[in-house]
């Protein structure tokens, strides 16, 4: 881009898109690198390399659709909200989301900012380049402001600069099939009855001749909601992880039907999938997850059908433990148990 190369430039930037992994849902982009680099400090750094690219997005198309998604992405894998694996991490960051925000002036907006609810205004905002950080920029609605049935939010701008805006709803609910949620962080709940089966191995005998023994070898049979099990069976639950990011201190909370009780009597260290400290409940099964890596994660544990009749078991709560307003849930299950 310095030397004014234009036709190298337009190959670069090519090669560098076959890398670039854009998320539709969650508007953010990355670059994914090769995960071969755990023995360097720094030196490919994966935050380093997006934060570098975002610099020359924003020398070449600051108004694009994949710088702000690279900002955002970059946001989201801070460590404590604060800063990044290192300080060379974060001054190169912050080095970056200074170039975006030069290049698409959002250090001078000149704007005012209005928040309509159902046709009418109900705050108003001016924000300027002074009282960019200062300026009165809630709006919270309780109780009775809130009624029953659909509601149309408006957010209008006079003016010239970007709005950002974040929504959070909190409602207490009475409905009795809870359906999943989530989207930075996903969990998806399995029941399986575990069925044994008859299963030997060849192993050498004490006199080293061939002999047969048998082990304990179980089959999983998926039961979905109102299925019914007996007294007895062992029943296996697989909880499956999707992250959007790398995150630290993910608690993940399975709530247990009431007929129900774990096969393990201790709480502690569970490598059955993702290695996770295992805390065993009355009412529910909690795993504490040190590092959780962006992508697909499982973990399992079991527990045994005991008490008839039909039991629920609601969702699987996931959570940040020091960032609350990361979660997601399971659906429900509702299970009966005969004799």
């Amino acid at each position: 881009h310095k030397v004014g190369d234009k036709e190298k430039l337009a190959m670069i930037m090519e090669n560098i898109d076959q890398f670039l992994v854009q998320d539709e849902e969650n508007e953010s982009a990355y670059l994914k690198l090769p995960q071969n680099n755990w023995w360097w400090l720094w030196y490919g750094s994966e935050t380093e390399a997006n934060a570098y690219y975002l610099k020359l997005l924003s020398r070449l198309e600051p108004q694009g659709e994949k710088a702000p998604r690279l900002v955002k992405y970059l946001l989201n894998n801070r460590k404590h909200a604060t800063y990044w694996s290192s300080t060379r991490d974060t001054a190169i960051a912050v080095e970056a989301f200074a170039d975006f925000i030069r290049a698409t002036g959002e250090d001078k907006p000149d704007m005012v900012v209005e928040v309509w609810l159902d046709g009418k205004k109900v705050k108003e905002a001016e924000i300027k380049a002074d009282n960019l950080f200062t300026f009165d920029n809630k709006l919270v609605l309780t109780g009775k402001e809130v009624t029953d049935g659909k509601h149309e939010i408006e957010i209008k701008r006079r003016g010239q600069g970007p709005v950002y805006y974040n929504a959070y709803l909190t409602n207490f609910t009475l409905e009795d099939d809870i359906k999943k949620a989530g989207l930075e962080i996903k969990v998806e709940r399995n029941y399986y009855r575990l069925k044994q089966v008859d299963k030997e191995v060849k192993v050498p005998g004490s006199r080293g001749q061939v002999a047969d023994q048998k082990v304990l070898k179980y089959e999983r049979e998926a039961l979905a909601n109102l299925d019914t099990v007996k007294s007895g069976d062992l029943i296996e639950i697989e909880l499956v992880i999707e992250s959007k990011n790398d995150y630290e201190y993910i608690l993940f909370e399975d709530m247990k039907a009431a007929g129900f009780e774990p096969v393990d009597l201790r709480s502690g260290f569970s490598q059955n999938g993702l290695g996770a400290y295992m805390e065993l409940r009355d009412e529910r099964v909690a795993f504490f997850v040190r590092n959780l890596a962006r992508g697909k994660h499982s973990i399992a544990y079991r527990m045994r059908a005991e008490i008839p009749g039909q039991f629920s078991a609601l969702p699987t709560k996931a959570s940040a433990v020091y960032a609350p307003e990361l979660k997601g849930n399971s659906d429900e299950i509702k299970l009966k148990i005969e004799d």
